[in-house]
């Protein structure tokens, strides 16, 4: 039977750290010349290191926090359901939000959720960059339901760290 519904789990994605750092120092120069212009689009330059990073073969050690991230993911899986989870990037990390989305549109899926590791406001990438990906997406896919589940009541966040707090007692 096919799954209609699914969660995408969005981190903000590492750098592995055997990546060249002069390859990411230039990359986040051409972001920010791309943003300063206004231009939505990469040049090919920019694009082709993003890919680069993004595809950098990459272990525990290397990159914890996405092992970090996909342990999440199995986690909240286990909590979901028959809903399908997937995990996705912002930067640094395949896959991105788009590829995920786009494949999981391929496969049927037809209500999308989308949740953050970021829990609060004043970050560019919960405030500005994932309500843009989810505009992007919904003119690709129209009459695809993709809801972005942020903010965060941050009552439950507070639950969620006092929580944390408990168990190291």
């Amino acid at each position: 039977m096919a799954i209609s519904e699914a969660v995408v789990l969005i981190g903000h994605g590492g750098v592995p750290s055997d990546f060249p750092r002069e390859q990411i120092s230039e990359l986040k120069g051409l972001e920010k010349a791309r943003e300063r212009e206004g231009r939505q689009d990469m040049c090919e330059r920019e694009a082709e290191l993003d890919r680069l990073v993004r595809t950098w073969e990459r272990t525990d050690d290397s990159d914890p926090y996405k092992s970090g991230l996909e342990a999440v993911g199995r986690a909240l899986a286990l909590r979901l359901g028959e809903q399908r989870l997937e995990v996705a990037y912002n930067e640094f990390c395949a896959p991105s939000p788009d590829e995920v989305i786009d494949r999981l549109v391929a496969e049927g899926v037809e209500k999308l959720s989308l949740l953050t590791t970021m829990f609060t406001r004043g970050g560019s990438h919960s405030e500005k960059d994932i309500p843009e990906l989810v505009e992007r997406a919904c003119k690709r896919h129209p009459g695809v339901s993709i809801d972005y589940s942020w903010p965060y009541d941050l009552e439950l966040v507070a639950d969620l760290l006092a929580g944390q707090l408990k168990l190291a007692d």
